[in-house]
């Protein structure tokens, strides 16, 4: 998004609208690979029930719940992006697990 200074708000305000439609558009068509955010998944997935295995409970329920907030707050952001359903959890998805690509 560029920015004139001399640019009337309103015509701004459309052209704004016009880009983030077209990334919207454009973000869409881009299909979504999730193999880094499986492999993100299992680990946290192992990481979990060994901490329930060894009865670390407290430890089971802050990492669970950083997980699921981090989940949540990328679902929350997907939606507010735009996306919706099925595109919108594979977003969040990708976001919450992805970091397992470096693996």
């Amino acid at each position: 998004m560029s920015f004139d200074e001399n640019e009337p708000q309103s015509v701004r305000e459309q052209r704004f609208a016009a880009e983030r439609a077209d990334r919207r558009v454009a973000r869409k068509a881009v299909p979504l690979d999730s193999w880094g955010a499986h492999v993100g998944a299992v680990i946290v997935i192992v990481a979990l029930v060994l901490l329930s295995w060894f009865g670390r409970l407290v430890a089971l329920g802050i990492v669970s719940g950083i997980f699921l907030l981090w989940f949540a707050s990328a679902l929350a952001w997907a939606y507010a992006d735009g996306d919706h359903g099925r595109h919108a959890l594979q977003r969040a998805y990708n976001v919450t697990f992805g970091w397992g690509d470096g693996f």
